[in-house]
């Protein structure tokens, strides 16, 4: 049975000296893992600026003692720990990526200084819990390994990468899986995010994310009554919109998250937006809705300008614009994968439950081609996501660092067998 066997290789891997000195540096370094994650998140590292970050991670890497570090050509910080000796390698041989998004969702400029709750072990602070967490663990999973000594049998690329949150749409992902030196070798991920011990995210949730813009002449509300207005025709394609009968199964999901438009009460705006992030479990029925969307804002176009042509048939027409803002690919880890059945035989092991969900994560690149992948939670509790008050209470995080390295060797182990065969 495939579960006995992967139950009696964990149980081998535990059992492993180097493998509990590598727990044992876990154990004893909880004090760093916090010191590493106040001094970090004191970094900004707002979407598409996360470069003073990535450069703390690149010189961390390096005193790590990881090898072959840089910075690619989206931002990445990455280095890698090779099997020993480098000589020993095979060329081609396939890599095991380890991750966890430098980004944050805050803006340049906001406040990011740590502040710890002095009656608690919380630590509040932008980021602290997404991805603070799960950058942490990336270098305490490092530094076990190497104080360990530990060799993988195939190399373990450390990630610290760009372009998990919002409008970065991936491109740290898209990157190392479509472009550079690893594209093709990688074969299976594992992304670290945010705290939690049992929960594991198996299947990627697709996204797409649209900039719907209105224009037109604009005018005087008095003077230049009945000339289109971009706020009107853009409010009624939303009304239109929010009428769309939605599938529970596969769930979708539609919400317009921001608009924009006009100068004054007394003026006909130029333009108007909204951004839409339209989600779905099944990519069909993302594509589908997205037809359905555009298919209603080209109809209120067109009958906005019908009506305008009866009022004043020389004005200028309103006119359309539909940008593509962000494109997050569906995917799952198949119930049978060996990656999965490694993650229940740990969990079994270490008498966690595990506990699968839908997300999106960098996972989703992976999962779209592929390629085995899950995104993990690294421990401790978190709340207040994605807001001024985000807070981390690491507590307890040493059991979710074990769950994490257990997989990554018996994965990484997996791996190289199939390789041999």
């Amino acid at each position: 049975m495939p579960a006995a066997t992967a139950q009696r290789r964990i149980a081998r891997l535990a059992s492993l000296t180097a493998v509990h000195r590598a727990f044992h540096w876990l154990h004893l370094h909880q004090p760093q893992l916090r010191q590493w994650q106040l001094e970090f998140v004191r970094i900004p590292a707002p979407p598409f600026n996360e470069q003073a970050r990535a450069a703390w991670f690149l010189d961390r890497f390096e005193h790590l003692g990881l090898t072959n570090l840089h910075i690619d050509d989206e931002g990445n910080a990455l280095g890698e720990l090779a099997p020993t000796p480098p000589e020993a390698e095979v060329p081609e041989k396939p890599y095991l990526l380890l991750s966890a998004h430098l980004d944050t969702v805050f803006a340049a400029g906001t406040p990011c200084e740590p502040t710890e709750d002095p009656d608690s072990a919380r630590i509040y602070a932008p980021g602290i819990c997404d991805n603070g967490a799960g950058l942490a663990a990336l270098l305490a999973l490092a530094a076990a390994l190497r104080y360990a000594q530990i060799q993988p049998p195939i190399p373990i690329l450390f990630a610290a990468n760009v372009g998990e949150e919002g409008e970065g749409d991936l491109r740290g992902m898209r990157h190392l899986f479509s472009r550079g030196p690893y594209h093709g070798r990688i074969a299976a991920a594992l992304a670290l995010e945010g705290g939690g011990t049992s929960t594991v995210v198996t299947r990627g949730l697709g996204s797409r994310r649209l900039r719907i813009t209105i224009s037109g002449p604009g005018g005087h509300s008095w003077t230049d009554a009945g000339t289109p207005n971009p706020i009107l025709i853009l409010s009624r394609a939303l009304t239109e919109i929010s009428h769309l009968r939605l599938p529970a199964n596969p769930r979708t999901t539609i919400n317009v998250g921001h608009i924009s438009g006009g100068t004054s009460i007394n003026s006909i705006p130029e333009s108007a937006s909204a951004l839409l992030d339209l989600r779905s479990t099944d990519p069909d029925q993302l594509a589908h809705t997205e037809i359905e969307v555009r298919r209603i804002l080209d109809a209120t176009l067109a009958a906005a300008s019908r009506e305008a042509t009866r009022q004043r048939p020389a004005r200028t027409p309103a006119k359309l614009e539909v940008t593509l803002i962000g494109s997050r690919p569906a995917g799952a880890l198949p119930d049978d994968s060996p990656l999965l059945e490694t993650l229940r035989a740990v969990d079994r092991h270490l008498t966690l439950r595990t506990e699968p969900r839908i997300g999106s994560t960098d996972a989703n690149i992976p999962l779209a081609l592929d390629i085995p992948a899950l995104a993990i939670g690294t421990g401790g509790l978190g709340g207040g996501i994605h807001t001024l008050q985000e807070w981390y209470d690491p507590t307890g995080r040493e059991t979710a660092l074990r769950r994490i390295l257990l997989t990554l060797l018996d994965t990484a182990a997996l791996i190289a067998e199939s390789f041999t065969d």
